[in-house]
């Protein structure tokens, strides 16, 4: 009875007491209650939620290692992997047999000017004139570098049109018809064209690849064939991939791709197997003062952009400017203005002694080893006739011609300049005037790394190649993509 008992408003004892804390208040010593309006997250769990999200996204590691073990063991996979390595061995094997069949030409124009240094003035117009015709009316597709109708043919929109320019008769026809230009006397480069025939020899292939090839497959196989035909004519397997990167694709989907590595690598191995290991200008000897940057580079890397900008400005103009009557004469009489071309050609060489005969190569070799001095007039000499050639509409490259171009001029800076040797402003010449025709900074100066094993010219080379594409840039547009451009119209 002692609760009976409890004054009102008394709690009686071991009784929790009752809650009296108002409505709308939180009692002491507790949590407020999750009061966030409908449809919000509540403070300090937006963080956590997105993470989980994140996590959820992910697929599972067994998920992912099923994956992977369904595409090591899938026939399609590996038959698409079987057909790229014998598509870059393919490639290897063509761009060796190609370079020789260069060397037998040159080496019968030789023998034909040991008999009469007068024998280009009947062979260089005749022979421009018949290989124009032959191109026009049986390989057109063939004309030029081979770079620009590589780089059309990777356009998403190219469609039939640039199948037909990867056509495996035209690139046939391409490298036979080369090889004419230069018993000829032409200033002719083998090494774009080998770009055309690497990129045709891989699409050839693509009938092969699984359900019958897809475009994306065909894109690949243009882009890795193009950069293992660079690498495989100059032995510079860095400098096939970086071509690719740089010049070939604007993708980075198909940058990123293994499958141009692969065909650079395979057909890097191909090429050594075959004609073994060596460097394409030797191995230049430069003091140690040649590795830093000095203001002979920066005068290198000007004349180098200047003169590049030039000729892309001079090649642009002549394939789709000239003046009127030039213009009608070459529209109406092709055969007959690629044999005045010729005619240019044969007066050239003659009045520089022979010189600019063939790719340039003998001749910036002799600047780089320091056993000639050339004279001042040889980088312009060699520039007109690459420009004859190249207008004439014959298959004709601009590489290697451009690089005997670049080792004139730099020899002529470093003799203006009171060096005691020009070989390194040979080399930074060569690395300029290549910058400068082709507008590609990056493929300039790793192409010509490894072509004269000068690594630690590394940074001179990297200046040398960005000024004088800065500077080409304020004379002409880009040379290949300009020309890749004409194909579409």
């Amino acid at each position: 009875m002692a609760n009976d008992a409890d004054p009102p408003g008394t709690v009686p004892p071991g009784t929790a007491p009752p809650d009296t804390t108002p409505p709308g208040t939180t009692p002491p010593g507790t949590a407020p209650p999750d009061t966030a309006p409908p449809g919000t997250t509540p403070p300090g769990t937006a963080s956590a939620s997105s993470h989980e999200r994140e996590l959820t996204a992910l697929p599972p590691a067994r998920d992912v290692v099923r994956n992977a073990g369904r595409a090591v063991l899938s026939v399609h996979h590996w038959r698409a992997r079987f057909v790229l390595w014998t598509a870059a061995v393919a490639v290897g094997v063509v761009a060796v047999g190609f370079a020789r069949a260069a060397d037998l030409a040159q080496l019968g124009l030789r023998r034909l000017l040991s008999f009469s240094p007068w024998w280009p003035w009947l062979l260089a117009p005749l022979g421009f004139c018949g290989i124009a015709w032959l191109t026009r009316r049986h390989f057109r597709g063939a004309e030029g570098s081979g770079i620009p109708q590589s780089i059309f043919a990777l356009q998403p929109d190219s469609g039939e049109k640039g199948l037909l320019l990867l056509r495996p008769h035209i690139v046939v026809g391409r490298m036979i018809l080369a090889c004419v230009g230069l018993l000829c006397g032409g200033s002719i480069g083998r090494e774009g064209p080998t770009v055309h025939v690497g990129a045709a020899i891989s699409l050839a292939f693509g009938r092969w690849m699984p359900h019958g090839g897809t475009s994306a497959q065909r894109r690949a196989l243009i882009l890795a064939g193009g950069a293992a035909g660079v690498a495989a004519a100059f032995n510079t397997p860095l400098a096939g991939i970086v071509f690719a990167i740089e010049e070939l694709s604007k993708s980075f989907e198909e940058r990123a791709s293994g499958a141009t590595l692969t065909a650079v690598v395979l057909s890097g191995v191909v090429a050594i197997a075959i004609v073994g290991d060596y460097t394409y200008f030797g191995q230049p000897v430069v003091g140690t003062a040649a590795q830093s940057v000095s203001p002979g580079t920066f005068l290198v890397a000007i004349a180098g952009g200047l003169a590049g900008g030039l000729f892309s400005r001079l090649t642009l103009i002549g394939v789709s400017g000239l003046p009127g009557f030039v213009r009608r004469f070459h529209k109406a009489r092709p055969a007959l203005f690629a044999g005045v071309c010729g005619l240019i050609v044969a007066a050239v060489g003659v009045a520089s002694g022979g010189l600019t005969y063939g790719t340039g190569y003998a001749e910036a070799r002799s600047i780089l080893e320091g056993h000639a001095s050339l004279p001042w007039f040889y980088a312009p000499a060699r520039a007109v006739a690459t420009l004859a050639t190249s207008l004439s509409g014959i298959p004709a490259g601009l590489l290697a011609p451009s690089l005997s171009v670049g080792a004139g001029l730099g020899q002529v800076v470093g003799d203006l300049s009171g060096q005691v040797t020009a070989v390194p402003f040979a080399i930074l010449g060569m690395c300029g005037y290549l910058a400068g025709v082709t507008q590609a900074p990056l493929t300039s100066f790793v192409i010509v790394m490894e072509m004269t094993t000068q690594h630690a010219m590394v940074l001179p080379l990297m200046i040398t190649a960005a000024v004088a594409t800065t500077i080409s840039k304020l004379l002409s547009p880009p040379l290949y993509q300009t020309l890749a451009d004409r194909y579409a119209g």
